[in-house]
């Protein structure tokens, strides 16, 4: 498959999804390959996996099958960079209103940041804490998860998964009620 136009990724979404993993940004290799996650370290795939979320391990060159499991897949900025600290601040915020329009219009449960930076850069605030957030955005509950790349050695598989089974059970409670 040929990269898209931009070096950017596709979105993966549908409307009324449970939930959209929303990255910080392509990483060169996703971008080059056309498909999320695709870094060798990187843990997405087997997280949400080992969380619940998919039955089966879905390799990133099937990353389309995650809408079979009610979850989408985008990023807050579409620059592709080797890793997410060589974004600025205000490509977060330029990117910010284009992706409230994309969340507002498909109206998913819940959007999941990857990791704190682009929240902070969107939502303003220099603290944040993991998982369910006060405030909606683009009318979808807000989760902050931690990123599953393999450079952030700050949380072991084990953690990660701990951190998004309490997104999906959360989503479970809240179809219930």
């Amino acid at each position: 498959m040929t990269p898209p136009a931009g070096n950017s990724l596709p979105d993966l979404l549908a409307p009324g999804l449970d939930v959209v993993f929303c990255g910080i940004n392509p990483g060169m290799s996703a971008a080059a390959a056309g498909h999320h996650f695709m870094g060798r370290s990187n843990r997405f795939w087997k997280t949400i996996h080992l969380a619940g979320f998919t039955p089966t391990l879905i390799d990133p060159f099937d990353d389309r099958k995650i809408l079979e499991h009610r979850c989408g897949l985008t990023t807050v900025v579409e620059r592709p960079t080797a890793r997410a600290d060589e974004l600025l601040r205000e490509e977060y915020l330029l990117a910010s209103a284009k992706l409230s329009e994309k969340i507002e219009k498909l109206k998913p449960k819940c959007l999941a940041f990857l990791g704190k930076p682009a929240y902070q850069a969107i939502s303003g605030k220099p603290k944040i804490t993991w998982g369910k957030q006060p405030e909606p955005f683009g009318g979808a509950m807000v989760w902050v998860l931690p990123n599953p790349s393999g450079l952030n050695r700050g949380f072991s598989l084990d953690n990660l998964v701990q951190a998004y089974q309490e997104l999906r059970y959360d989503i479970s409670a809240n179809q219930l009620s």
